[in-house]
């Protein structure tokens, strides 16, 4: 017994694994997880994506055992937080909060990205997906869809909308709108989809495609006007709005979020994040948080939400070259 306690404590002085010999126990690593782990956010705290993401992070910590924190990295138009999930250990502790900017847009605006999601990045699954609204205020007459449309027809391109930025999800589903209808407008980029929503309500913006929690104290306080959602379904919580897709066929238009990982995280600890991401959206409290936010919670696992990423991918670099579309 004391040869082989020697020659035990000497291994890994020798750099040499320890061996499992007849009558000793090898300490075997803990089960994932056995420490916090963290969901990196491409937004600043106090956005949609930060609250739907803080509200995914609440519900895995009792399933995982493990508390989850949110760290917030905006910058680079969410380049930054992208390139920092990228360059984590690939063992799970890391997770990014990914949407169709950051995952599937950004390749066609930014020539010279140093990551490339696709490669870099393993999907676990989509978290929700979000509907935007096309809004109108006093600039315009329209009452329905059909009649912006039509507005936007006899203006012939002397028209305006704005965006919350060059190339952001507005700004894409304006532009899809445009394209799939053969119309003309002219874009008004703003930083932020506050100040455009204002110019908007104040009558110098005709119309506008927004996110819901932008939009929601201004619909119910009768400053502007729903036309429109841009999902495949209306939505449950305005259940009288049609979609886009009743006028103009095939038309869709989301903002989704979904968790990935670093490329070469293990596969049994990916399926262990994608049941406790599945378990979360499970909770009641959590599709009632979810769907107060205008997302609707979704259960499609890493290889459909791979599927989604290339699909978005590849139809919004042909909007991006067809409408010129650069980043500020």
């Amino acid at each position: 017994m004391p040869r082989r306690r020697s020659l035990l404590a000497a291994l890994p002085a020798l750099g040499l694994p320890a061996l499992a010999l007849p009558g000793v126990a090898v300490a075997q690593d803990a089960p994932f997880p056995n420490r916090p782990l963290r969901i990196i956010l491409a937004f600043a705290p106090g956005g949609g994506t930060d609250l739907i993401a803080r509200t995914l992070a609440s519900a895995m910590s009792p399933v995982l055992g493990q508390t989850v924190v949110v760290e917030n990295r905006p910058g680079a138009g969410g380049n930054l937080a992208t390139e920092a999930a990228a360059q984590a250990r690939p063992d799970g502790y890391t997770m990014l909060m990914g949407n169709h900017g950051p995952m599937s847009v950004n390749v066609s605006l930014f020539p010279n990205m140093r990551v490339n999601p696709e490669t870099a990045l393993e999907p676990i699954g989509l978290v929700a997906d979000a509907p935007l609204i096309v809004v109108v205020g006093p600039r315009s007459r329209a009452r329905n869809l059909r009649e912006l449309l039509d507005e936007i027809r006899a203006a012939r391109g002397n028209i305006t909308y704005g965006s919350a930025s060059n190339g952001s999800a507005s700004h894409l589903a304006a532009a899809l709108l445009l394209q799939m209808t053969g119309l003309e407008a002219e874009h008004v980029p703003f930083r932020g989809a506050g100040p455009a929503l204002t110019d908007v309500v104040a009558g110098h913006l005709h119309f506008m495609i927004t996110t819901l929690p932008s939009v929601v104290g201004l619909l119910q306080g009768g400053q502007l006007r729903p036309l429109a959602v841009t999902g495949d379904a209306r939505m449950a919580l305005f259940p009288d709005i049609p979609t886009v897709a009743e006028t103009v066929p095939n038309y869709k238009a989301t903002a989704w979020y979904g968790l990935l990982v670093p490329r070469g995280t293990p596969e049994p600890v990916r399926a262990r994040l994608f049941a406790a991401m599945r378990e979360a959206l499970s909770n009641p409290d959590v599709v009632r948080r979810l769907r107060d936010e205008g997302a609707e919670p979704s259960n499609l696992d890493g290889a459909g939400f791979a599927q989604l990423i290339r699909w978005e991918r590849e139809r919004w670099a042909q909007v991006v070259r067809q409408a010129r579309i650069t980043v500020d």
